[in-house]
């Protein structure tokens, strides 16, 4: 485990997007504290969410990312056995928002709780930082008045379309709250998406965006 660890932190080592070892130890440490209740099995759990994002489309060709060529090749250099190994792979091919769009849910518990944990590290205080963060990797800004959100969204507009910051709020993180599949992840994802909406009222009243404020009502009402 030490030296799977170590090959992931080498391999993100420069990342500066938001999925960085920042983000993976958050999620390795919320999926096990969702275990504590939801009862996986804890070493799947911890490959799972240690090896989850080392094929992101985000930050790799589509060919290592559909392919998941780097869990293999880490796997297969830490001798981790054949079973463990599917269910790993089986686990992150089916984690994400982006598959989640194209109706891909997880199946097992384990790929369950790393799938909720991975989603609540996009809530909450560390979700606005990771947002911007991104948002300054990629030279988009945090928030234009004039360009709406999209209402509808699908896993072309999501892979394709540039978006600001702000949008990236209202076409992904405040949705995620109902895609939680844990009783755990629910309660956190709850919570996280509370100090959210706080944050988003507070910068649009200091923006003056009045329109922002009502359509972040309407949003909250129809998403409910």
């Amino acid at each position: 485990m030490d030296q799977i660890y170590r090959e992931v932190e080498l391999l993100l080592s420069s990342d500066q997007s938001g999925h960085n070892m920042q983000h993976i130890n958050r999620v390795i440490n919320l999926s096990l504290k969702f275990n504590q209740t939801e009862k996986g099995n804890p070493q799947l759990i911890y490959l799972i969410a240690l090896l989850h994002d080392v094929d992101d489309y985000k930050l790799c060709n589509k060919y290592d990312s559909d392919n998941l060529t780097n869990a293999i090749t880490i796997m297969n250099k830490c001798n981790i056995d054949v079973e463990t190994k599917n269910h790993v792979l089986k686990a992150i091919n089916e984690i994400g928002y982006s598959k989640r769009l194209k109706g891909i849910t997880p199946t097992s518990l384990e790929a369950k709780i790393v799938s909720d944990a991975d989603m609540c590290d996009a809530l909450g205080a560390n979700g606005i930082l990771r947002t911007y963060q991104y948002g300054l990797n990629k030279n988009r800004p945090f928030f234009d008045k004039n360009n709406l959100p999209n209402a509808d969204i699908d896993i072309n507009i999501y892979t394709t379309k540039t978006s600001t910051g702000i949008n990236h709020f209202f076409e992904k993180l405040l949705r995620l709250k109902n895609l939680m599949l844990t009783e755990e992840g629910k309660k956190e994802a709850l919570y996280r998406h509370s100090l959210m909406i706080a944050f988003l009222k507070h910068y649009f009243e200091e923006e003056n965006a009045k329109m922002w404020l009502t359509l972040l009502s309407t949003f909250e009402k129809n998403n409910f």
